[in-house]
């Protein structure tokens, strides 16, 4: 009952378990059947004018701390958001696809985040390490500021488990 990030460019695979597109638009050069998609939950991304703002802001990572502060906001108010939640407890893993290049600065990790704190689990990444972004040696999601919050890591051979811990 994890949730995962994943680009929606990176091939399926068979440990990816339930596949979620999270962008409120199709991601270019992506056919539906390459996608490999059993849910596009449009509803859950930044509204259109959200992500507008967003994808023309002249000092996108200065503003990133400003724009996960408002799709939080919107996540908050969203029912979409509770209904992703509740998927964790109908598949063993939910893999959240999104077409944004920055694997860091994205809608994607905010979305993840706030899963996180609203009692989820989420995996970080598998690219992710220690001191990078992933559960940290220290009980921390480190390498970014949507994981401030104390996390426990799990950690097994294969992967590596992060709950929130509020």
């Amino acid at each position: 009952m994890a949730f995962v990030i994943k680009r929606v460019y990176e091939p399926a695979a068979a440990g990816d378990g339930f596949r979620v597109l999270v962008d409120r638009l199709w991601p270019r050069g992506v056919s539906k059947e390459r996608a490999e998609l059993d849910l596009w939950d449009k509803e859950v991304a930044p509204s259109p004018e959200l992500r507008t703002e967003w994808h023309h802001a002249a000092d996108r990572q200065g503003d990133f701390d400003r724009f996960a502060t408002r799709y939080r906001a919107e996540l908050d108010e969203n029912p979409a958001a509770e209904a992703l939640i509740a998927l964790s407890h109908e598949h063993e893993r939910v893999t959240l696809l999104y077409g944004a290049r920055d694997e860091h600065s994205n809608h994607a990790a905010v979305l993840l985040a706030w899963l996180g704190e609203h009692g989820a689990s989420v995996e970080a990444p598998e690219r992710a390490g220690a001191g990078d972004y992933g559960c940290g040696a220290n009980g921390k999601i480190a390498g970014h500021p949507m994981w401030a919050y104390t996390m426990t890591a799990n950690t097994t051979a294969s992967n590596s488990m992060c709950t929130v811990n509020t």
